[in-house]
């Protein structure tokens, strides 16, 4: 086994806002975002899709969405609002992954394929899957996940450690023995945004950083530029200064002084697909 601690620095959650692509688009010209995922339902969508055909170089992937959590900003599916539970009483996405799992899973099948067939239409070079607020990960839904990364061979954005999140381990363990040989990344552990604090702070990077396992990990953040977010997150400080912190040279410090090796999600596209 390897002692290589390698890190995917992902930025969930573009086209959800306005800063989250400006964040993306800087971070991914430092080298700092390695890559990323869009949220095709969302009104900022667009802009991601016109960014992505501008910049094929960029590594995105399909963010998917199951849940519309903010009370004042909210999106629908795209199969349209109709009685399989996707949707709560006034026709949107529910706010809380508790409330999500109770969909069909046929329906959240459709929607899934229509999400990615969507970005696909829009001119984005998927490069992998993955998911917003670890909805897909339920185990009502992991199935669903793992026919949709074989299908569309694509890598997903799961690791083995996603008990935590609400996946089921035994569910996990048989989609890694289906996957990584068909070149599934065998992804070792999550790490995330600390969403349990006001602001991100350089100590808590460096605990982040010093925790990080031989092995991949992938690294889910939330990296938002000021800008239309201020209006209805009410956790914006925290995104705002976790960009701040990647961009001002803190963590780029704080992963080389780890010896801390960066990777992207394209290149494990490319491998399953010519494996």
């Amino acid at each position: 086994m390897t002692d290589t601690r390698t890190l995917i620095i992902h930025e969930d959650d573009l086209g959800g806002s306005h800063g989250a692509n400006l964040a993306f688009v800087e971070l991914w010209d430092m080298g700092l975002a390695t890559t990323g995922s869009v949220m095709v339902p969302c009104p900022w969508f667009p802009e991601i899709a016109q960014i992505a055909r501008r910049r094929p170089e960029m590594d995105l992937g399909v963010h998917l969405t199951l849940t519309s959590e903010w009370e004042s900003f909210r999106w629908r599916p795209l199969t349209g609002v109709a009685d399989n539970g996707l949707c709560d009483a006034d026709g949107y996405f529910w706010r809380r992954v508790a409330d999500a799992r109770r969909a069909d899973p046929d329906a959240v099948e459709a929607e899934l394929r229509a999400q990615i067939e969507t970005a696909l239409a829009a001119g984005i070079d998927v490069t992998h899957l993955d998911s917003h607020m670890g909805t897909v990960w339920q185990p009502e839904f992991l199935p669903v996940l793992v026919k949709l990364g074989r299908e569309y061979r694509l890598p997903l954005g799961i690791t083995r450690d996603l008990a935590r999140m609400g996946a089921d381990p035994a569910q996990l363990d048989a989609a890694f023995a289906e996957l990584v040989p068909l070149g599934q990344p065998d992804f070792v552990t999550y790490a995330t945004t600390p969403f349990d604090q006001p602001t991100a702070t350089e100590a808590h990077y460096r605990k982040v950083i010093a925790g990080l396992q031989p092995g991949v990990t992938f690294g889910a953040f939330h990296f938002t530029a000021p800008s239309d977010m201020e209006f209805f997150a009410p956790d914006i400080r925290l995104r705002t200064t976790e960009y701040d912190l990647f961009r001002d040279g803190t963590a780029r410090r704080l992963l080389e002084e780890a010896g801390i090796e960066l990777a992207g999600m394209r290149a494990y596209r490319d491998a399953m697909r010519s494996a």
